[in-house]
């Protein structure tokens, strides 16, 4: 363990690049038998714990959080917590106690386990907590401060801020089936409902990777790709407008005007007889 006396180098903490994100503790905990904190108003600083194995609990306000191998947790700053290993399987645990006008930029008040999935992740936190301990095992320069808020603002964008490839492949993947699964019903009045039995999913996870690879929700994308496909029957045949609205799952005509003019910005008719080729997204 390592307390960095920041009060005695309070000119280097005001220093541009350091005010913004400086450690005030760091430490490795192996093998932490028996390991056990609490504080009922919290602290200062946010506590970063990075477990390399083994397991244990964090409690952060009556709210139980489990953290295993590869798992990293941060309790917020002023808010009552203990945190204790497992008695059966003790954690290792790699820590830092930090603060700075840059904490606003990274999710850590959000109470959230972030799992590092693959070895070329896990190798990174190591490598850059042991850049950590290097540089404090030297003198108190000006320079060391600055490197060192350099490595934890690493450490947390490495946790909060890089793509984790494993979960983005899983989520393209989902939103791709879902659009496939979407395409191949346009003719049908989808739910919700009936999209995530389909695939086994949960409402807030489908809204969430559709908002981030669409910034659509689910079914305002499902309603795109029928407006899209009405604007591509009346254009391109005699269809009426009734028919198409038929072939697209609608049994009242007028509700269907309704929703293709609110998409598209003009009645069906309108676009129909318009030199309009595309619809507003």
């Amino acid at each position: 363990m390592i307390v960095l006396p920041t009060e005695s180098f309070s000119n280097y903490v005001e220093h541009p690049l350091v005010r913004r994100l400086y450690l005030t503790d760091v430490g490795f905990f192996p093998c932490a038998e028996h390991h056990y904190r609490e504080r009922e108003d919290g602290i200062d600083e946010y506590i970063f714990i990075f477990c390399t194995e083994g397991r244990g609990t964090i409690i952060v306000e009556g709210k139980e959080y489990t953290l295993h191998e590869n798992e990293a947790f941060c309790i917020p700053r002023f808010r009552g917590h203990r945190y204790f290993a497992s008695e059966d399987d003790p954690w290792s645990i790699l820590w830092v106690h930090f603060k700075g006008e840059d904490t606003c930029y990274f999710p850590i008040e959000d109470c959230q386990v972030v799992a590092f999935t693959t070895q070329h992740a896990t190798n990174r936190m190591h490598f850059l907590f042991d850049l950590l301990f290097r540089v404090l095992e030297g003198n108190y320069t000006l320079g060391n401060f600055i490197y060192i808020s350099q490595v934890l603002s690493l450490i947390l964008a490495e946790t909060y801020h890089r793509e984790k490839s494993n979960s983005t492949l899983e989520q393209n993947k989902h939103v791709t089936n879902v659009v496939k699964y979407m395409y191949g019903h346009l003719d049908e009045n989808l739910t919700l409902d009936q999209i995530v039995e389909e695939f086994d999913l949960s409402k807030s996870y489908l809204n969430a990777v559709f908002q981030k690879y669409t910034q659509h929700a689910p079914m305002d994308f499902f309603i795109n790709l029928k407006m899209k496909r009405a604007c591509e029957l009346l254009r391109s045949t005699d269809t009426y407008v009734y028919e198409v609205a038929q072939r697209l799952g609608y049994s009242d005509p007028y509700y269907f005007s309704r929703i293709f003019k609110r998409v598209v910005g003009m009645s069906p008719s309108e676009y129909k007889h318009s030199d309009y080729f595309h619809y507003k997204e």
